[in-house]
């Protein structure tokens, strides 16, 4: 299959498309919908992005589930796995996968347990509405966008298939989670951190 760019317009494309593209800029693919990603994010952004994706790793050591971080494409399927039949494809700043089997060689087909964001100029409507969306749609059960900006965490948490958002927690707050038992985030590690 011939190599080519995407029209930025048509609002039909797979991942089987999605894969045939050679284009300078990465992109991701929400509900056939191409959205270009944004020029390299701030140094916040990668710090944040570092800290939060360390401290899951090093829990994580000896367990089941895996952490990973962009770029790393997730698949979104609806009905089928086919390359074709996929019109969602995603890179989370951070991701947690517990199932193995939905781990492959390109990366994650399936819903990840947790979702990690970061904002960035240019993508908050992606991360808070595109994203919202098929996130809570297709089953992650949690959801976390985090806001460089503010200082903020906020953790959406699938409950009987809609996202209940948590208060914005900020620095000193400690986050827990339901997906990994026993792990804890202290927010002042992470913002006390960027401010250096």
């Amino acid at each position: 299959m011939e190599a080519r760019e995407p029209d930025m317009t048509f609002y039909g494309y797979s991942y089987a498309d999605y894969l045939t593209w050679t284009m300078p800029d990465m992109v991701e693919l929400i509900k056939g919908r191409v959205f270009r990603m944004n020029a390299a994010p701030k140094r916040i952004h990668q710090k944040i992005s570092a800290i939060v994706c360390n401290k899951i790793y090093n829990f994580l050591e000896d367990k089941k589930c895996e952490v990973y971080d962009a770029p790393f494409d997730v698949r979104l399927p609806v009905h089928s796995k086919k390359n074709e039949d996929i019109f969602t494809v995603v890179q989370p700043d951070i991701c947690v996968i517990c199932d193995p089997e939905k781990l492959d060689d390109a990366g994650c087909i399936g819903a990840p347990d947790l979702i990690i964001e970061i904002l960035s100029q240019g993508n908050n409507r992606k991360e808070l509405q595109n994203k919202y969306e098929v996130y809570e749609e297709r089953g992650v059960l949690e959801y976390w966008i985090i806001s460089p900006d503010g200082q903020t965490l906020q953790v959406n948490t699938l409950i009987y298939g809609k996202y209940k958002a948590s208060r914005l927690f900020t620095s000193g707050d400690i986050i827990t989670t339901s997906v990994l038992p026993g792990f804890s985030l202290n927010l002042q590690d992470v913002f006390d951190h960027v401010n250096t």
